[in-house]
Parts: structure tokens; C-alpha cells; sequence
């Protein structure tokens, strides 16, 4: 580190004191262009590696101060996190299910003629059985002369194939809940006595996550009635082998997942309306929208004269488009098809309307609904990823971040409790912490970059029911992941379909404490004697809502969110 023991504060002359910090300031942009230089130097000698076919070379991140220090680490889960009281340990044994008691006896003639009984000693020793359940149907077969036709006996509801309802259910949980591959689930099926190849274990998975498709749509749409507010998040994904990417949609409800092949912000509409064709329509909405992008007024002149406030199919707004302003370049033709998008989006009354969206930073996430809030982790990385190398920035740095998790923890306790009066005085806060000048030049323009976000950021103030990050939607995401790392990706859009079904399905019920199993054999088997999980979240939302009466409410929303 940089002048380990300096601290320009010290120096009486303002003028060498500006001067110094000046240049502290130079060595940090001189240290970062020369880390930015090395990295392209890398980057070129391997493609002239590979053009001249030699074999690449290990890679070796070049070395900066902070390396000295250990692997860096952006998560901010020590900084954000209040040491919390241990909750007292329930019993090891409370919620074991007892499938069978055996009493076990002394033997009388080992005791002593005074032994009196004193009741019994309860140890439950837990053990698993698995084992086949092979039936031979014989079904009666009847043929009559006079018609010419055979009766046959019909299989039990939920039998069909070669294979019954809980081999099929629990194919469905190794692949998806417990990541398992078709080649692992034919293994273990083969020890257990079960003679399945792996061309019929994907066929299972995709009969079943097909049927399942619906309860999906189901799902999505009970979990975006459930509460005014979603998270959203995307990651990359494949689908044979193309990239693609995976939409994750959530709140305490539900996550539901959406493969896209873009993730633009018409994707993103697309997915928040719950998959369906877009439609487009101009208003007052779409106006502001085009305002705001600098949409020329010859143009905006022209689609004042198109019919207002009514609704075109994809097909028709592109035609009209096109006909009509052909000289749009493909980044203004975009501009209006968003504005159109989003106008028609919060017009209809068929499909709930998102009011606050929760997400990261992410451009195609914006402008979309109302109101949009912001993740105070994804803000608080920016700072962690800052490195540098003089000391006396460093400590500036550290100061900082110390003064942001603070306040970030006085936002969690007014969550808990909200105030108007210290609704007033933590806007008053923000504006104080981050008008902080340090004379560290990248921290102060990262420090007015957050100040530019305070209405994103601060919406909790208004909507205590929103989260102050938005790590749910993260960690659907990576449950996509270990999926992909076992078995690469879908072959087919079907398949990445099936992939959506089947992690949706494990995802919402571990959310709702439901038996993952259990409730895909109910459906396997055609019992539906299990509430389906878009009446679970339903129910869930309104005993939550119930609980929460006479606590502070949001203000009043349009009647279509």
C-alpha cells in the first residue's frame, strides 16, 4: 500500500495540499489504466496465440496492490448484517414422522425381585426403505361376435406406460430439485430393481414438466396478484448451445422462471406480461416515453395522427411503422415500439400490472412500470470493487462504506417500524452521506453517481413491504445453474420450457413448505387431492395481508394494479 502512513490533511499549506492530493489522485489513474493496459496485452498475445495456432497459455491475472491482501471478495454480507440473537434450538426430533413403534422388554429373569416399572424410554432411530413396486395388471378382455369389438378393462387413473406415478414423480425431483442426471437417475434406478433407459427417463421428464406447463402459468399469475411489488433478475443460459438467458420473476410467494432468447427491455415487458404477445397503443404514457428518449417531433407529429388510446397487435403497429415512417433508424424504432409496449402494458385490465419493480441497476429494467426500486447490495458493490492503492484512499474508503452499511441498517429498523418523521429525517440522511466530499476522486464520482439514484433507492420509505436488496431473485437465478453445470442446457425450446416448469414447480413450493414430491405425484396421479400451488400462494398472500391489518399502508394504487 501506497504511502502507508501519510495523510494529506496534515499539510498547513492549502495550496501543497491541493497539489498533493492532485496527484494521489494521478497514481490511482495511472495505476488502474496501467491494470487496464496489462490486462489488453493479455488479451492480444493470446489471440496471437491463436491465430498462429499455438496452444493458449495458462491464465494468470495481472497483480495489483490489493492482491497482497488475499482474493478479493465483493459480498457484503458482514457489512450489511446485524449480529442477531440465537433463537432457542427446537428438539433434534420434534418433527420426525413416526411410521412404526416397537416396544422392546427386559428380560424378567435378569431382574431383581424388587424392579418396579417406570414407563418407557423413547429412541427413535430414522431409516429409509426403497424398494420396487412392480404390478402386473391383468386386464380382463371381452370380445363380442354380434358387434364385432372387444372390451378391455381400462388401468387405474394415473397408470399409463410402462411406469407408475411415483417412479415418474421422483425422476421429476432428482432432475430438478436435487440436480441429478439422466445417467445418475438410471444408475440409482438400477440398483433399486428398475430396468428404465435414459431415452425413457427424459421422456418422462418432458411428458410431465409438458403437463405442468399450465400449473406454471397458474403459478406466475396467482404470484404476481399476491403483492403490488416483484423482483426481477436474469442470468445467462443456453439453449442448444446458443446463448440465451433465464428471466427470474419472484417474491416471498413464488419464483417463476422465464428462457428468453434476448433480454432487452421488450423481452422483459413480454416476460412481465406474463409471456403473451405483446400489443402496442399510444397515450399519454407512451408520450412521456418518447419525450424522454428525444424521439423527433416530425416523427411524434406523425404518430399523433394514428388512432390513440387503441390497442395493435404486434403485427399491425410494425406494419403501420413501417408504412408510415420508414426512415426510422433501428434505434428510434425501437423507441417506439417500447413506448407502445409499455403504454399498452399498463392499459389492459386482463393481467395484473406490476407497480414497483425490484431489481439491480440493469438498463432493460427501466422505465417499465411506475415505480422502480433499487438493490442497496448491488449499490453497495460498486464501493467494494473500488481498490486503491494509496493508503490514505483506502481508509476514505473504508470510512465511507462504514457510514453507507449504517445507514443501510437504519432503513432495515424503519422497515420494521415506519415512521413519518423518520421517513423525513432518513431522506434528510441520504442527502448528507452522500454529499460527502473525500478528495478521493473515483470514490466521490461513484458517491454522486448513488446520489442520483436516492428516488430508485429510497422507495422502501414509501412501500416499507419492499426489500431493501434484491438477493431472492439472485438466488433463483444460480438455482439455474447447478442444473445447467450437470446437464449443459436444453436441446430444444420445449425442453427449456421444461427446464422453467420444473424449476418453477421446486422453487414456489419450497417457498410455500410443500412437499415437492408429494405434490407431483398428487399431480402425476391425477389424485388432486393437493391444492395447487397457485391457490396455496393465493391463500398464503391474504392470511399474510390479514395479519397485517391496521400496519401502515402503501398509498392508494390505480385499480388495474
Amino acid at each position: 500500500m501506497i504511502l502507508s502512513e501519510f495523510d494529506p490533511k496534515q499539510i498547513e499549506d492549502e495550496g501543497a495540499r491541493c497539489a498533493i492530493i492532485y496527484l494521489l489522485n494521478l497514481v490511482e489513474k495511472q495505476q488502474a489504466e496501467i491494470a487496464r493496459l496489462q490486462a489488453e496485452k493479455e488479451r492480444l498475445k493470446e489471440e496471437n496465440n491463436r491465430l498462429k495456432g499455438q496452444p493458449k497459455r495458462p491464465k494468470h491475472k495481472p497483480k495489483t496492490a490489493s492482491d497482497d491482501e488475499g482474493p478479493q471478495d465483493y459480498s457484503s454480507e458482514d457489512e450489511r448484517k446485524s449480529p442477531r440473537k440465537r433463537n432457542k434450538k427446537r428438539r433434534k426430533n420434534e418433527n420426525i414422522k413416526i411410521d412404526r413403534e416397537q416396544i422392546l422388554s427386559v428380560d424378567v429373569e435378569q431382574l431383581p425381585e424388587d424392579a418396579e416399572f417406570k414407563g418407557y424410554e423413547d429412541v427413535i432411530i430414522q431409516d429409509i426403505k426403497i424398494e420396487t413396486e412392480n404390478v402386473r395388471f391383468r386386464k380382463e378382455k371381452y370380445y363380442s361376435p354380434s358387434e364385432g369389438k372387444t372390451y378391455l378393462a381400462e388401468l387405474p387413473t394415473g397408470y399409463e406406460g410402462q411406469f407408475g406415478p411415483r417412479l415418474k414423480a421422483w425422476v421429476v425431483v432428482f432432475s430438478f430439485a436435487l440436480n441429478v442426471t439422466e445417467a445418475k437417475i438410471e444408475k440409482f434406478l438400477d440398483t433399486v430393481g428398475i430396468s428404465i433407459s435414459n431415452g425413457q427417463i427424459a421422456a418422462i421428464i418432458k411428458q410431465e414438466t409438458g403437463r405442468l406447463e399450465k400449473e406454471k402459468d397458474a403459478i406466475y399469475e396467482a404470484g404476481l396478484r399476491s403483492t403490488t411489488w416483484q423482483q426481477i433478475d436474469d442470468t445467462a443460459a443456453k439453449v442448444n448451445g446458443q446463448n440465451c438467458y433465464t428471466q427470474v420473476v419472484c417474491n416471498p410467494y413464488h419464483t417463476t422462471y422465464f428462457t428468453t432468447e434476448r433480454k432487452d427491455r421488450l423481452t422483459v415487458l413480454e416476460v412481465l406480461w406474463g409471456g403473451q404477445e405483446l400489443q402496442f397503443c399510444l397515450d399519454e404514457m407512451a408520450w412521456s416515453y418518447l419525450d424522454t428518449c428525444g424521439l423527433p417531433k416530425k416523427y411524434q407529429t406523425v404518430l399523433a395522427a394514428w388512432p390513440q388510446e387503441q390497442m395493435f397487435s404486434r403485427t399491425e403497429f410494425e406494419e403501420l411503422l413501417k408504412k408510415e415512417l420508414p426512415e426510422l433508424g433501428p434505434q428510434q424504432y425501437k423507441w417506439v415500439l417500447e413506448a407502445g409496449g409499455i403504454a399498452a402494458y399498463h392499459r389492459q385490465e386482463t393481467w395484473p400490472v406490476i407497480a414497483q419493480l425490484l431489481c439491480d441497476d440493469a438498463g432493460q429494467f427501466k422505465r417499465i412500470v411506475r415505480e422502480l426500486a433499487l438493490c442497496w447490495v448491488h449499490e453497495g458493490r460498486h464501493y467494494k470493487k473500488l481498490s486503491p492503492v494509496v493508503a490514505y484512499h483506502r481508509q476514505q474508503l473504508d470510512e465511507f462504506r462504514g457510514q453507507f452499511w449504517a445507514y443501510y441498517r437504519q432503513l432495515l429498523a424503519y422497515r420494521q417500524q415506519p415512521d413519518p418523521v423518520e421517513k423525513e429525517l432518513l431522506r434528510q440522511e441520504f442527502d448528507q452521506l452522500f454529499e460527502t466530499t473525500t478528495g478521493y476522486e473515483v470514490l466521490d464520482e461513484r458517491i454522486a453517481k448513488t446520489k442520483a439514484k436516492k428516488t430508485d433507492l429510497l422507495r422502501v420509505l414509501d412501500y416499507p413491504e419492499l426489500p431493501l436488496h434484491n438477493n431472492d431473485a439472485e438466488l433463483g437465478a444460480r438455482q439455474r445453474k447447478p442444473k445447467e453445470n450437470i446437464s449443459y442446457c436444453p436441446r430444444t425450446k420445449t425442453g427449456a420450457k421444461g427446464w422453467d416448469t420444473g424449476l418453477t414447480l421446486v422453487a414456489t413450493a419450497r417457498k410455500l413448505g410443500v412437499n415437492i414430491f408429494a405434490y407431483l405425484h398428487d399431480r402425476v396421479a391425477k389424485l388432486n387431492q393437493t391444492p395447487s400451488l397457485a391457490d396455496l400462494i393465493t391463500q398464503k398472500a391474504a392470511e399474510d395481508q390479514a395479519k397485517s391489518v391496521g400496519q401502515p399502508q402503501s398509498p392508494d394504487l390505480p385499480t388495474n394494479y
